[in-house]
């Protein structure tokens, strides 16, 4: 709106961080049920949509350009700086081709799931669609990061939330009761009882402390964060744009990811505090993106998406079942990667401990794993969905 109340750059980071801080504060000390079937994720992006659309908050304003061109390529550089593809690979063995088909399944049902539910939608929606795989291959920060780079409109950035959040609704307790069924799906899967062994044994070893976390430590991530961000941009303006997938944008986030995976590989990977200061802004951006949505002509839209949404997580639970046969896979290890597609890093830890606290860690990594290919793929299946539109 024209008239916001609070038009001032400073006010405004003040009430997205805000609104972002007190779910968070109200998950820790009511402990609340509801937080277990809608996340703070879910309020943190309404709330600015809310005030956004009745003139608490200015719609548009610098802040916001400032956060997309600096803050998101900082906080990818840092969420990326935990991964560690080598411990993952030897923890989880097939289980990580396990993970990777299922992301596979994302990037192919994103166009079939958009194409049966396109007719219903505007001609941007395949954007939304992308964003939404950003999600699903990741988590929240390659959804910000995907809908940056394509320019999502606020509205399908919205209709990914709540199709996101819908599916979450019935996912994760389907991937938490699947440990009931573990008789059944070792039967199918052909799994044996030292594979089971052998997994829970190496996962007791992958607890790795960073220490404490200091003053000397943020400035490190300070510069790195800023210095990877400032490159990428350099480098993206100068590679050709070839629309409507591959803009400056993409390229930014693209090289961003790259760095960041490099970086994972040197002892920056080493400096406590990263994943958290990360993980922080991520859902700051969040708000950010909440308080850009416009929200005329949500509603209409809203039922054909999350129907195809739920069409397309099908298609995912369809290509992690064929994998967990293919490769001879327990329940657990399935149950861990699809979550550590579809819910990230905030909810691969919560099925892990359903399952066997032994698994937490590695379930960590793999979502890790999700960050890193999250971009890279979430792009393919917004091209292909750019095809069907």
């Amino acid at each position: 709106m024209e008239n916001a109340l609070i038009t001032h750059s400073t006010g405004i980071l003040f009430i997205l961080a805000a609104n972002a801080a007190l779910w968070f504060f109200l998950e820790k000390r009511t402990g609340w049920k509801l937080f277990n079937y809608v996340p703070p994720l879910l309020f943190i992006y309404v709330l600015p949509v809310i005030f956004s659309n009745t003139g608490l908050i200015a719609p548009k304003a610098p802040v916001y350009g400032w956060m997309g061109e600096s803050m998101l390529p900082f906080f990818l550089i840092l969420l990326l700086l935990d991964v560690n593809v080598r411990s993952t690979v030897k923890v989880m063995g097939r289980g990580v081709f396990v993970m990777l088909i299922g992301t596979a399944g994302v990037v192919i049902g994103a166009p079939i799931a958009y194409f049966w539910v396109r007719g219903y939608l505007g001609p941007e929606a395949w954007k939304g669609f992308g964003a939404l795989a950003g999600s699903w291959i990741g988590g929240t920060g390659n959804m910000a990061a995907v809908a940056e780079g394509l320019g999502t409109p606020g509205k399908y950035f919205g209709l990914a939330v709540i199709a996101d959040n819908a599916v979450y609704l019935l996912w994760l307790p389907l991937l938490l009761q699947s440990k009931n069924m573990a008789k059944w799906f070792h039967k199918f899967t052909g799994v044996t009882d030292k594979h089971l062994t052998d997994l829970k044994s190496a996962a007791d070893d992958l607890i790795v402390e960073k220490g404490k976390l200091q003053m000397r430590h943020l400035l490190y991530l300070t510069a790195i964060g800023f210095g990877g961000a400032y490159l990428a941009g350099l480098v993206a303006q100068s590679i050709p744009a070839l629309p409507p997938v591959l803009t400056h944008g993409t390229y930014k986030i693209l090289l961003v990811t790259t760095f960041g995976l490099l970086l994972s590989f040197t002892p920056a990977k080493k400096i406590p505090g990263s994943h958290e200061l990360a993980m922080a802004l991520i859902y700051l951006f969040v708000a950010r993106m909440g308080a850009k949505t416009v929200v005329s002509g949500l509603a209409g839209e809203a039922l054909p998406f999350v129907i195809g949404a739920y069409i397309w997580i099908c298609i995912h639970g369809l290509f992690i079942l064929m994998a967990a046969r293919l490769f001879r896979i327990d329940v657990h290890t399935a149950a861990i990667s699809s979550a550590a597609n579809i819910g990230g890093a905030a909810s691969a830890p919560i099925v892990a401990a359903y399952h066997d606290e032994r698994l937490v860690p590695v379930s960590i990594l793999m979502a890790l794993i999700g960050y890193a290919v999250g971009n890279y793929a979430a792009f393919l299946a917004a091209y292909l969905c750019s095809l069907v539109a």
